[in-house]
């Protein structure tokens, strides 16, 4: 349903890595979701069309009605409307060779890359500053409509 309410327009998608409506959630499915929005994303750029995107010459080399799967500029402009990282585009043979792995499995070795590796660089100083004070801002006005409501 995400991809089709990315062509209608919305541009908000929420849910990632949620399972049973929300009440289980997979840093797994979140991972192969996350590839999904990016998908979508590219799709909405758009597609130019040019000779190259067309593939105007391999037409003229192939001819019409025949086989172009084969062909190198297939596999050249594969990734073109989107460049998946948990889904695999190998030919079926390329794909046993490489062991046999699914989406779920291409998502949970990113997932153990991530919790092992990823650094999350800190927050710079002035703008923790300025998060803290419409922290505080937003407090005091808490606190105050809090108040108000006590008194009456």
């Amino acid at each position: 349903t995400s991809f089709c309410a990315a062509f209608a327009g919305v541009n908000m998608i929420y849910g990632s890595g949620m399972l049973e409506l929300g009440m289980t959630f997979s840093l797994e499915q979140m991972v192969i979701d996350n590839d999904i929005i990016r998908m979508e994303r590219k799709s909405m750029e758009g597609i130019p069309v040019n000779d190259e995107t067309l593939a105007v010459e391999a037409t003229k080399e192939i001819g019409v009605g025949n086989d172009f799967i084969a062909h190198p500029s297939t596999m050249e402009n594969i990734d073109f409307a989107s460049d998946p990282v948990v889904f695999d585009r190998l030919m079926l043979g390329d794909w046993r060779n490489n062991g046999y792995k699914d989406s779920a499995e291409v998502a949970h070795e990113i997932v153990e890359d991530v919790l092992k590796n990823h650094t999350v660089a800190p927050v710079p100083e002035d703008i923790m500053a300025e998060w803290k004070k419409i922290t505080e801002k937003a407090d005091q006005a808490y606190l105050k409509k809090a108040a108000a409501e006590e008194n009456e």
